[in-house]
C-alpha cells in the first residue's frame, strides 16, 4: 500500500514518506566498535546456541537446523513545526535484534503456512557495548525464540496429517550461499537543531496566510542505521543506512464536509543534501494555494473513460496494480489471489513496456531512491531483477520462501524490525519504447475521448495513497486516491479541477489498457505497509496514457468547516 501513513493487515499499501525513527548520537569512535562488538558478540553466542541447543534425532527437543541474529543500531533526530512554532523535538538512540530460529528441515519446518511468525523473537539489545549484557540478552532471546519455533513445529506437524494437499509444496526455506561484507558503521547523526528550527518556523509560518487551511505540519526527520547480520550459514553482514526527509502536510475542509489534504515530500541521504529553503517554500506555497482551490472545486461523478496519469501517479499505480502481485510469497499459499502465478512466459503488459526492480540503485537522474540497499534482511546480496521484459513476464521478487517456479532467493526478502522478512519491491522501475512528448500525449487523450464520445478525460497530477487487496477471498481489486485531477475538455475549454476522485478497478483489465507514455520517468519515493511491515520503496515510471480507467466518488465527511474563524495574525509581530 502507498499513502501518507497506513498499512492494512490483509492487504498492501504504499504511502508517501513519513518514516519512524528511533535513536541518541554516537561518538565516530564508538560507531567503529560497535561494529566490532557487536559481531563478536553475534556470531559467539549464535554458535554456542548452534552447539548446545537440542539434539539430533530428540523428537521431544530437535537441534535447530538454521539461526540467525540481525541487529539494528540506529542513531535519529525528528523536529516538527505547525504555524510558525516548533511543536516537537526529539533525538533517540536504539538497537534491536531479530533472532530467527527454524526447527525441522528446510523443506518443512515451523514456519510453514500460517506459521511464519514462529521463527521469530525481537528484543531491545543494550545501547553499550558490554559484552556480558549483550550476550546475557542474546541467549534470554534465543531460548524464548527455541520454545516459540518448537511449539510451532508440533502445530505444523500436526496440521499436515489432517490437511488436504497443498497446491504448492515447495520448501519452507531456500540453500543460499553465505555472504561476507562488514562495511564501516554508519557515521554519527549531525543535526544543526538552530539551522532547522529556523527552516521549519519559516516554512510552517507561510500556512498562516491561508485561513481556510485548519492544520498544518512540517517535519524533518534523519535517522542513520548499521545493520548487523550473522547467520549459522556463515553469513556476516554489516551495511551502514542514511535517510533524511523533510515532510509537508496541510488539511483543509471544503463546505460540504469533505476533507481535503496535499503533502510535499522531500528527500536526501542526509540533512545538508535537502533542497535549499527557496525551493521548498516555493514548492509550499504552490500546495497551499492548489488546496484552497480544491476547496471549491466541483466533485466528479463516477467515470469510465481515458485518462493521463503523471509520472509519480504511474509510479504509484505499478507498484499497488502490478507490484505487490509479483511478490514472491503471494504466488503460494491457499489464501492467496494468484493473479500472475500461471502467467510466467505470457504478455501480461503492451509489448512496448518492461519493469525491472533494482535496489542497487541510489538515486535515479540525480533523485535520491528510498528503496535502495546493498543487503536485504535475510543477508542476500540486492539484486537487479528483470520482472517483465516487452511486456511478457519473466520472474518474481523473491525472498527465501521458495515457489513453484523459482527455488532461490534474487535479494528482495524485505522486513521491518520485529516483522519475518518477504518478497518485496525496492526500486520498482517501469520504462517504455512508445514514447511521445506530453503535448502529444495530451492531444491522445483528447483524440480518444472524442474517439468515445466523451465530453472530457482526466489527468491525474497529483496522488497521496493506493492499496491493492491479494487475498483469494476478496475481489482482487486495487484502489489509488488522487490529490489533483483535471478534466481535459475534448472542446478546447480550460482545464478544469475537480476533487473527490477515487481510481478503481482490476489489474489485468488496467494494465492491458495503456496506449503510451511520455518520454521521461518521474520518481514517488514513500513507505509501503504491508504483512512484513513498513518499509521504504520508490516507484519510478513515465507519465501514460490508459484508453479507458474507472473512478468513483471517495468517501465524504459530514462535519462543517470550523465554525469560528482564525485568531487574527498580528502584523507587527510577523514583521519582527
Amino acid at each position: 500500500m502507498m499513502q501518507y501513513r497506513a498499512s492494512l493487515s490483509r492487504a498492501t499499501g504504499l504511502a508517501l514518506g513519513a518514516i519512524l525513527f528511533s535513536s541518541v548520537p554516537l561518538h565516530a569512535a564508538d560507531a567503529a566498535k560497535a561494529n566490532t562488538a557487536l559481531l563478536e558478540a553475534m556470531s559467539s553466542e549464535l554458535g554456542r546456541a548452534m552447539n548446545s541447543l537440542g539434539a539430533i534425532g530428540d523428537e521431544k527437543q530437535p537441534k535447530p537446523y538454521y539461526l540467525s541474529y540481525s541487529v539494528s543500531d540506529s542513531d535519529s533526530f525528528n523536529m516538527s513545526a505547525q504555524y510558525g512554532a516548533i511543536t516537537g523535538q526529539h533525538e533517540s538512540r536504539r538497537r534491536t535484534a531479530d533472532v530467527q530460529m527454524r526447527i525441522g528441515t528446510p523443506e518443512e519446518d515451523n514456519t510453514h503456512g500460517d506459521h511464519r511468525t514462529s521463527a521469530l523473537t525481537t528484543i531491545p539489545l543494550p545501547l553499550t557495548d558490554d559484552r556480558d549484557a549483550i550476550d546475557r540478552s542474546l541467549w534470554f532471546a534465543t531460548n524464548r525464540g527455541y520454545a516459540r519455533a518448537l511449539d510451532g513445529y508440533l502445530k505444523v506437524k500436526t496440521e499436515q496429517q489432517v490437511r488436504a494437499k497443498e497446491e504448492d509444496s515447495s520448501a519452507d526455506f531456500s540453500k543460499e550461499k553465505p555472504a561476507s561484507e562488514i562495511l564501516p558503521a554508519s557515521a554519527p547523526l549531525n543535526a544543526d537543531h538552530t539551522l532547522w528550527e529556523k527552516r521549519l518556523r519559516e516554512l510552517s509560518a507561510l500556512f498562516r496566510q491561508y485561513p481556510d487551511i485548519f492544520f498544518d505540519n512540517v517535519a524533518v526527520q534523519a535517522a542513520t542505521e548499521t545493520a548487523y547480520f550473522v547467520s549459522s550459514e556463515g553469513t556476516r553482514v554489516a551495511t551502514p543506512n542514511h535517510v533524511a526527509r523533510l515532510v509537508i502536510v496541510a488539511r483543509t475542509r471544503a463546505a460540504d464536509g469533505m476533507d481535503l489534504f496535499r503533502a510535499e515530500t522531500f528527500e536526501a541521504d542526509s540533512l545538508a543534501h535537502l533542497p535549499d529553503q527557496k525551493t521548498v517554500i516555493e514548492k509550499t506555497t504552490a500546495m497551499a494555494k492548489n488546496l484552497v482551490a480544491l476547496r471549491s472545486a466541483p466533485i466528479t461523478e463516477p467515470f469510465n473513460g481515458p485518462a493521463i496519469l503523471s509520472g509519480r501517479a504511474s509510479a504509484v499505480f505499478f507498484h499497488e496494480v502490478l507490484g505487490h502481485r509479483l511478490e514472491g510469497q503471494r504466488q503460494r499459499g491457499d489464501d492467496e489471489g494468484q493473479t500472475f502465478t500461471k502467467l510466467l512466459g505470457k504478455q501480461i503488459l503492451p509489448t512496448f513496456m518492461s519493469v525491472t526492480d533494482d535496489p542497487t540503485l541510489k538515486d535515479f537522474d540525480g533523485q535520491p531512491l528510498s528503496g535502495h540497499y546493498s543487503y536485504d534482511d535475510e543477508g542476500q546480496q540486492a539484486h537487479r531483477v528483470d520482472l517483465i521484459k516487452d511486456g511478457v513476464l519473466e520472474t518474481f521478487l523473491m525472498s527465501r520462501l521458495p515457489i513453484a517456479s523459482f527455488a532461490n532467493s534474487n535479494g528482495h526478502g524485505r522486513a521491518e524490525i520485529g516483522r519475518m522478512p518477504t518478497g518485496r519491491q525496492g526500486n520498482l522501475i517501469v520504462s517504455s519504447t512508445k514514447t511521445v512528448s506530453d503535448k502529444e500525449l495530451r492531444q491522445m487523450l483528447i483524440d480518444e475521448a472524442k474517439k468515445q464520445g466523451k465530453p472530457y478525460g482526466l489527468y491525474f497530477e497529483d496522488i497521496s495513497s493506493g492499496f491493492a487487496v491479494t487475498t483469494r477471498r476478496s475481489p482482487q481489486a486495487f484502489q489509488v486516491i488522487p490529490l489533483v485531477v483535471y478534466r481535459v475538455f475534448v472542446d478546447g475549454r480550460p482545464d478544469e479541477l475537480v476533487r473527490g476522485v477515487s481510481i478503481v478497478g482490476t489489474p489485468q483489465a488496467a494494465l492491458n489498457r495503456i496506449v503510451a507514455t511520455d518520454d521521461h520517468q518521474q520518481v514517488f519515493n514513500g513507505i509501503c505497509g504491508a504483512e512484513s511491515g513498513s518499509i521504504p520503496v520508490s516507484a519510478v515510471a513515465p507519465a501514460m496514457l490508459v484508453r479507458e480507467i474507472e473512478t468513483q466518488r471517495q468517501a465524504q465527511g459530514t462535519a462543517r468547516p470550523p465554525i469560528l474563524p482564525p485568531p487574527p495574525i498580528d502584523d507587527a509581530k510577523e514583521k519582527r
